[in-house]
């Protein structure tokens, strides 16, 4: 019999990133593989990187006809919408601005003044319609484009935990590319609390500040350190503002939040980075969600609603304020 503390693991890529998928005293490791099935067929799904998916067939229609889609596409960009038209920093129809900077890839650039000014015509959510009886989707003007990168990792990770469960697993640990889910007790602290690391916004990833000792949940990051543009000596970051086409401006270098699901950390730290900071009441309002942590450009460290002596720092450089 597979002991409890007995770990298959595998590592695959795919949504643009390295994904690190474990599970935990099952003799089933066919399941990682399901898992990554799984993540290729949302993909497949939901890509815009590529000339076909749903979501190309969805933009490459906008202004002409609504496009008929899977149930998990609809609802996804359901949520996307809704979550769009609150106005707090995420934006499902940024994608013409966001391959306008392409930040990230090998054509990216600082556009003019004017290219950014046209661009934020086609960027409205307003301007997409959804018809719940035949699950289609319409983008009313032409040159709009849905991107749902903002929203779609958790998703699929909370879906990934969705297979599992069903299957049997009792403690996992998923991380699409940083975006990290863990289900059930940690068979390898007798307290069956989780430590997630808090990484260093100021260097590669895997160099972790502080440990977070926690029951399971997710840990979502928005940070300005994945990807960047540098020019003229000035650094550009990837979390484009739909209300002005340029980055996002404060003082913060990242923001992650530790929620139930994972979906709902895709959102909450969106929000909190637009905020620039803890949003008064923000534990009460959002939903499910188990606290903060707020790392700013002058390396100080604000945390919100995580239990006391859950955090632990191990890196000199960093005030906790």
């Amino acid at each position: 019999m597979t002991k409890a503390t007995e770990a298959q693991h595998r590592t695959y890529y795919g949504l643009g990133t390295k994904i690190d998928l474990t599970i935990f005293g099952t003799q089933s490791p066919t399941l990682l593989d399901k898992a990554n099935d799984l993540i290729s067929g949302y993909e497949d799904r939901l890509t815009i990187n590529r000339t076909k998916s749903e979501l190309m067939s969805v933009n490459d229609a906008a202004g002409q006809t609504p496009v008929a889609v899977s149930s998990s596409t609809f609802a996804l960009t359901k949520l996307a919408v809704k979550t769009s038209l609150q106005h707090d920093g995420f934006n499902a129809s940024i994608g013409p601005l966001v391959k306008l900077w392409d930040i990230g890839f090998s054509d990216a650039h600082v556009p003019d003044d004017a290219s950014i000014k046209d661009h934020l015509k086609v960027i409205d959510p307003t301007d997409i319609e959804l018809d719940d009886q035949d699950q289609t989707i319409f983008l009313k003007k032409t040159g709009m484009e849905l991107d749902l990168g903002g929203i779609a990792k958790g998703y699929i990770a909370d879906r990934i935990r969705d297979l599992w469960r069903s299957a049997g697993v009792r403690a996992g640990m998923i991380n699409l590319g940083g975006n990290v889910l863990i289900m059930g007790s940690s068979p390898k602290h007798l307290d069956g609390d989780w430590r997630i690391g808090v990484q260093n916004p100021f260097a590669e990833r895997g160099d972790n500040i502080a440990a977070i000792q926690i029951e399971a949940c997710s840990a979502v990051t928005s940070g300005i350190y994945e990807r960047h543009l540098d020019v003229d000596g000035k650094s550009y970051h990837h979390i484009l503002d739909s209300q002005t086409g340029y980055p996002r401006q404060n003082n913060l270098a990242s923001v992650t939040v530790f929620s139930k699901d994972s979906v709902v950390g895709e959102i909450e730290t969106t929000r909190l980075f637009f905020a620039g900071g803890p949003i008064p009441n923000w534990m009460e309002t959002a939903d499910n969600v188990y606290g903060a942590i707020f790392i700013t450009k002058d390396k100080e460290i604000q945390i919100v609603g995580l239990p006391e002596g859950s955090f632990h720092l191990f890196n000199d450089d960093f005030t906790v304020l």
